[in-house]
């Protein structure tokens, strides 16, 4: 067998038969980064992971220039891609005003950022985890007038830098909140990248108890640990079929400085489709995507299989 048919396809029972990707390498991937990212390059990403067959980018977010530079040119990006057409762009966004700026460009998938932690609410929105919520309700209640879906993330679901271990009713009164309020869908996020399988299963458990049907459940795994592929086939084996994913592995968190990279959208799609799991996305454009990317930034791509591909074709 040569390597070009590799991976071999070994499905596994009880696995489902698609995954949907929702790539943050454009916003979360990019946020974090020191060398500023000119609008036409990170337009031409986006342009190119849609050309790689992810129907779900996450194009950027509409916060305060002052909390996240690198993507304060939100008004100018998004117009540059809006009409992709087959493809998803969720925007962030942290309050009202962001709303407005986000409806009036157009958008249509709006993105909300909670936390399961009171630190974290702390450091990143500088309010309490009710408050934080309190200032989402209108969000979510106007995004939804609106006609927008709206999606949930919750992060420090597994852990938390300050706190540590956190309670399992926490992060679920989190999510409730959120669904109650009208989110369509709700992202877990490993921030720190501390989760383990058997963490991820006793969430998705108690979620389910608490009313949250898995349909409505995406992952969002961050691979400090290496930890990041197995907690996703967890997640897989309870049903989970919406995986976010970085290309090339970019990103970290700004306000929580042990969360590395997030999970490479390459090392995902390798290992979905050596599972029989069809994403859509072909594999090879998506990993000359991220070697492109990686050359704008100045330095090698961390995901293990871009590396392997790359090296593979020199």
């Amino acid at each position: 067998m040569s390597t070009e048919q590799l991976p071999m396809v070994v499905p596994a029972p009880g696995l489902p038969a698609r995954v949907r990707i929702h790539e943050v390498g454009a916003r979360d991937g990019l946020q974090n980064e020191k060398i500023a990212v000119p609008t036409e390059v990170k337009a031409e990403f986006i342009r190119r992971l849609a050309d790689a067959g992810l129907t779900t980018v996450e194009a950027t977010s509409f916060v305060h220039p002052k909390w996240v530079p690198q993507l304060a040119d939100a008004e100018q990006l998004y117009p540059q891609v809006r009409d992709l057409a087959g493809v998803a762009l969720p925007v962030l966004v942290p309050n009202q005003r962001g709303l407005e700026r986000a409806l009036g460009l157009g958008a249509d998938r709006i993105a909300v950022f909670a936390s399961a932690t009171e630190s974290f609410a702390k450091a990143n929105l500088n309010r309490t985890v009710d408050e934080s919520l309190a200032v989402f309700e209108p969000v979510v209640r106007q995004a939804k007038d609106a006609g927008a879906h709206v999606r949930g993330y919750v992060s420090m679901c597994f852990g938390d830098p300050w706190e540590g271990a956190v309670p399992l009713h926490q992060v679920a009164r989190v999510c409730t909140a959120l669904r109650d309020m009208g989110c369509d869908e709700l992202s877990l996020g490993d921030t720190i990248g501390v989760a383990t399988p058997g963490h991820v299963q006793e969430l998705l458990n108690l979620l389910n108890e608490e009313g949250v049907p898995t349909d409505e459940i995406g992952v969002h795994f961050h691979d400090t640990y290496g930890q990041a592929l197995a907690n996703t086939y967890a997640a897989l084996e309870h049903g989970v079929t919406t995986v976010d994913a970085s290309a090339g592995g970019l990103g970290g968190c700004p306000y929580a400085k042990s969360a590395t990279g997030n999970l490479a959208t390459e090392d995902l799609v390798w290992m979905l489709h050596g599972l029989g799991i069809e994403t859509g996305v072909d594999l090879a454009r998506l990993t000359a995507t991220s070697v492109w990317m990686a050359a704008h930034l100045d330095r090698p791509s961390p995901s293990r299989t871009v590396r392997a591909l790359s090296h593979k074709e020199q």
